[in-house]
């Protein structure tokens, strides 16, 4: 490492070699729909708190920490209030401890934000800081782990790109000293946060979700797996059950270190700090905001696409989907996803020679012609 990189590292002060403990039952919550970028900060967030020590709840970050962690191109007061309020939207579901049914088929369960405060400030040395704390409901879930919980160095989390992979490394190393695990296809989809509508198809789910974590946790994780469908089919041939195998990997490509995770995030744009974060005028709130919300979407497509060009798409998606409106995280979900289908399905017309010409006309004919 060169003498500029030791000199930024110096810069962070969160630091790598934490460890995440993470109880069994906070790991199988359901229906948990985080980004990957709010996935890493659960999981730094996680590594920085004691789990002995309820105290620790509350945990700091610089700035220059919190934007690199959630991958922001721009750093202002919009982007910081709306990506708080989407953490503090954050919740979780898990059953009650009776697990029993009653005569008409209820069964009890729980629901409750993740994080209940999000704060931005400066300190007396004018530095601007985040603080983040948990909510009270879910304390329970994070300390006083006396069993059922497991542990994996944080380096683990760095390098995995999508909340799938993230998932799947969190569901088997749970399992990693039992060295196998079996789960039934609905439990995974479960927790791995998937709606009916993604991967509906049994070899879109294998190729999209199975191989690609696969590849990914040898690549950059200290586990690898294998996989088999076990157990009996359903209606015409459905598959219900898979069966996991899990071993230590120690062929993975590197340990990156959080320090190292900083310094490879590219630098988000600000200004001057004052304006930066001073409260915005009423009259232009609502102009600011609007253009926050579709450079937003535009780095769901890796801001290949002009303002305009996402602004068509936004509108396109808010009319015919009316579950799209006001819910900006569903919103930028299905537009990645969408991007990155039309993605592989350009490098499939490459193999043959071919190529998509015009990529936004292309991805805006796909999502009309999923959403008509």
């Amino acid at each position: 490492m060169n003498d500029v990189a030791k000199k930024q590292k110096k810069n962070f002060e969160l630091e790598a070699d934490n460890w995440v403990n993470k109880s069994n039952a906070l790991n199988e919550v359901r229906n948990n729909r985080m980004t990957i970028s709010q996935i890493r900060l659960f999981s730094v967030y996680l590594s920085k708190i004691n789990p002995h020590k309820k105290e620790t709840r509350e945990v700091t970050f610089k700035l220059e920490e919190y934007t690199k962690i959630m991958q922001f191109n721009q750093t202002n007061t919009t982007r910081m209030i709306k990506t708080a309020e989407d953490l503090l939207g954050l919740t979780v579901k898990y059953w009650d401890r009776t697990g029993q049914y009653s005569s008409d088929g209820l069964v009890g369960f729980v629901m409750c934000q993740i994080f209940k405060r999000f704060k931005l400030y400066k300190n007396e040395d004018n530095e601007w800081l985040v603080t983040i704390d948990c909510h009270d409901d879910v304390l329970h879930l994070m300390f006083d782990l006396q069993k059922y919980y497991f542990k994996y160095e944080l380096w683990n989390a760095l390098q995995l790109t999508s909340p799938n992979q993230q998932r799947m490394y969190e569901i088997l190393k749970q399992y990693e000293f039992a060295g196998e695990r079996i789960i039934t296809v609905k439990d995974l989809r479960e927790w791995l946060g998937l709606k009916a509508e993604e991967y509906p198809r049994w070899e879109r789910f294998k190729t999209r979700v199975l191989e690609a974590s696969q590849e990914a946790l040898a690549r950059y994780t200290d586990i690898k797996f294998t996989w088999e469908i076990t157990g009996k089919r359903g209606r015409g041939g459905k598959i219900n059950t898979l069966k996991f195998k899990i071993e230590k990997n120690n062929e993975y490509e590197r340990q990156l270190t959080l320090g190292d995770y900083f310094i490879e995030q590219a630098e988000p744009e600000h200004g001057d700090d004052q304006k930066e974060f001073e409260r915005p005028d009423d009259e232009d709130d609502m102009t600011s905001r609007y253009n926050e919300r579709i450079n937003f979407f535009r780095e769901a497509c890796d801001n290949e696409f002009t303002f305009k060009e996402m602004e068509d798409l936004t509108l396109l998606l808010t009319n015919k989907k009316s579950s799209m409106i006001g819910d900006d995280m569903e919103c930028y979900r299905y537009i990645a996803q969408k991007y990155r289908d039309m993605n592989m399905q350009d490098e499939e017309k490459r193999k043959k020679g071919e190529k998509i010409n015009n990529k936004y006309k292309y991805l805006r004919g796909m999502i009309e012609k999923n959403i008509n």
